[in-house]
């Protein structure tokens, strides 16, 4: 019966830490935009930029 005493402010301990990184991400904005992320990958890219083109045409 005794652990009781170390378990509940080890374990109310966690649940702040777990509390405060939440808070901590909603804060940093890593919520803000969950639809965008998953579209992303189907967007074309705008092309070779032209630093790309600069070193192929110096590599021919």
């Amino acid at each position: 019966m005794t652990i009781i005493i170390y378990l509940i402010p080890i374990s109310l301990l966690l649940g702040a830490l777990a509390l405060i990184g939440f808070v901590w991400t909603v804060r940093s904005g890593q919520y803000d935009d969950l639809e965008g992320e998953r579209y992303r990958i189907l967007e074309e890219d705008a092309g070779p930029s032209r630093m790309d083109d600069q070193e192929n045409k110096s590599v021919k």
